[in-house]
C-alpha cells in the first residue's frame, strides 16, 4: 500500500457557500462492499468548510501503470453531517497513491418535506468505478464531424464557445426517467476525466485525454446535437453515447489543474470544418477503436515522453490543429491575455482585488485586499491562500487557470448569474 491525500469541501448546496464546523466522518470500504470502522472520525470543517491533510491508504501505484485485474484505487465513505442540514454520505470516493483527491460534499438545508434517498434523514449518493477498471457499454461509433443544422434548428454560433454550464442526461437519451443536472463546464471535464483516466498516468498523457474529452464536448455544443433531436440537454452520461459522469464523484489535482489550463483548448480538422473534432476514443484493451484515440495506448506514449500534441496527432492524424474558444461565457470579465503578478497595475489588477473582497466575505481566511489596481504583497497573499483552498498551484501569480477559478469561485458565492443560465 501506498499513501493517498484526501480533502473534503462542505458547501452550502443552495448558496454554495463553505460550511464552518461539519463533522465529517471517513470510512473504509472493504473490498466486500461494507463500510468498516471509521479511519477518521469527528473531524470538523475550518472556515472554509474543508477538512485537510487527510492521509490514506491507496494501492501501490503499479496497478494504474497498466491494466490489471486489481482495483488501482481505494474506496471511502465520506459522511458528513451538521444541525440545519440533511446528513449526507458520499460511498465509493475513490483514492490513487501520491495524488490529492477532492471530494466536494453539497448539503441541503432541512425542510418539513422530506425527500431522502434510501436512508432516513441521510442522502446517499454511490459512486462508480472507474471506466477502465470497471464494466461500462462501448462507445458506439459516430461519424467525427457533424453537419451543421438547419436553418430552422437550433442557432449554431460562428466560431466555438466554452458555455457557462452542460447540462447532462443521467442516463440514455430516450429514458425520460433519468435526472438532468446543470454542471458548469470545467466541472463537468474534471468529472469525466476523473471518471474515465486514470490520475496517476503521465502529464502530457492527462493533457491530451482531457483536450480529447474537451473537443467532443464541444462539438456537441457547438452542433447542438441532441437540442436538434428534441432533447432538452447537451450530452449524456452514457458510454455508448457520450462520457461517463458521476454526480458528486470526487475530482484529482492532477487532473484539475490540467483542465484549468486549458479547458477553452480543442483540435479540429482544417480547413472545411469549423467544428470542434468529435475525438472519440476506447480503453484499446477491453475494447478498440480503429482510428480513434485508445486511453492506453495514450498512457505508453505519454510515458515514453511524448507531449500532448504528438499523442493527439498520433491517434487522429498530422492534420489537427489546437485552437482555443475566444469566448467563456458567464464570467464577468475575460482574461486579460497577461499574468498578473507583484508590480502589475490597472483596471484588471482592480477587477482580481474586488473579487477576492467578496470571496472572502464567504471564505475568510482569504485576506481582505486594498482595491487600488496595484498588486502588491498583499494581493500575492490573498491570491496564494485562495489558490490553496481551491487545488490550484500556490504561486500567488494570476494566470489564465487562477483568474478563470477566481471567476468561478466569484460568480458562485455572489449569484451574479442568471436563475436560469444558458449553454
Amino acid at each position: 500500500m501506498q499513501d493517498g491525500f484526501l480533502t473534503v469541501s462542505v458547501l452550502d448546496n443552495s448558496t454554495n457557500r463553505p460550511i464552518e464546523g461539519a463533522t465529517v466522518n471517513i470510512y473504509s470500504i472493504p473490498l466486500a462492499g461494507e463500510r468498516s470502522s471509521p479511519v477518521y472520525q469527528n473531524l470538523k470543517t475550518d472556515s472554509s468548510g474543508q477538512v485537510t491533510g487527510l492521509t490514506l491508504d491507496a494501492p501501490d501505484i503499479i496497478y494504474s501503470q497498466q491494466p490489471s485485474d486489481v482495483r488501482p484505487y481505494s474506496q471511502y465513505s465520506v459522511e458528513v453531517s451538521v444541525d440545519g442540514y440533511e446528513t449526507v454520505i458520499i460511498d465509493g470516493t475513490q483514492l490513487f497513491p501520491t495524488v490529492e483527491a477532492r471530494q466536494n460534499v453539497p448539503l441541503k438545508a432541512k425542510t418539513r418535506c422530506k425527500n431522502s434517498y434510501s436512508r432516513q434523514n441521510e442522502e446517499v449518493y454511490g459512486i462508480g468505478e472507474n471506466t477502465l477498471y470497471g464494466t461500462y457499454a462501448p462507445k458506439i461509433p459516430e461519424s467525427s464531424l457533424k453537419p451543421i443544422p438547419p436553418p430552422t434548428g437550433f442557432v449554431v454560433l460562428d466560431n466555438p464557445v466554452v458555455p457557462e454550464f452542460v447540462v447532462v442526461h443521467d442516463g440514455l437519451p430516450e429514458n425520460t426517467s433519468a435526472k438532468d443536472y446543470w454542471i458548469p463546464f470545467k466541472e463537468y471535464i474534471k468529472n469525466v476525466a476523473s471518471s474515465e483516466i486514470y490520475s496517476t498516468w503521465p502529464e502530457q498523457t492527462i493533457y491530451a485525454n482531457v483536450i480529447a474529452i474537451i473537443s467532443f464536448t464541444l462539438n456537441r455544443v457547438f452542433t447542438e446535437w441532441y437540442r436538434n433531436m428534441g432533447y432538452n440537454f447537451t450530452i449524456t452520461s452514457s458510454t455508448a453515447y457520450d462520457h461517463k459522469f458521476i454526480y458528486n464523484r470526487n475530482l484529482f489535482d492532477t487532473i484539475n489543474i490540467i483542465v484549468d489550463d486549458i479547458f477553452n483548448t480543442f483540435i479540429k480538422r482544417p480547413p472545411t470544418s469549423r467544428q470542434p473534432l468529435l475525438a472519440q476514443y476506447c480503453d484499446g484493451k477491453k475494447s478498440q477503436c480503429p482510428n480513434q484515440m485508445t486511453q492506453w495506448g495514450s498512457k505508453d506514449l505519454g510515458a515514453q515522453g511524448k507531449d500532448y500534441e504528438s499523442i493527439l496527432r498520433y491517434f487522429y492524424g498530422d492534420e489537427i490543429v489546437f485552437e482555443k474558444a475566444p469566448i467563456v461565457s458567464g464570467v464577468p470579465v475575460s482574461f486579460p491575455g497577461e499574468t498578473l503578478q507583484v508590480g502589475s497595475k490597472g483596471k484588471y489588477v482592480k477587477t482580481i482585488q474586488n473579487q477576492l473582497n467578496a470571496i472572502s466575505k464567504a471564505y475568510p481566511a482569504i485576506p481582505k485586499v486594498k482595491e487600488d489596481g496595484i498588486y502588491g504583497n498583499s494581493t500575492a497573499e490573498a491570491v496564494e491562500t485562495f489558490q490553496g483552498i481551491f487545488g490550484l498551484p500556490k504561486s500567488g501569480v494570476v494566470d489564465f487557470k487562477t483568474w478563470y477559478e477566481i471567476s468561478r469561485v466569484y460568480v458562485a458565492v455572489t449569484k451574479i448569474a442568471s436563475l436560469t443560465p444558458t449553454i
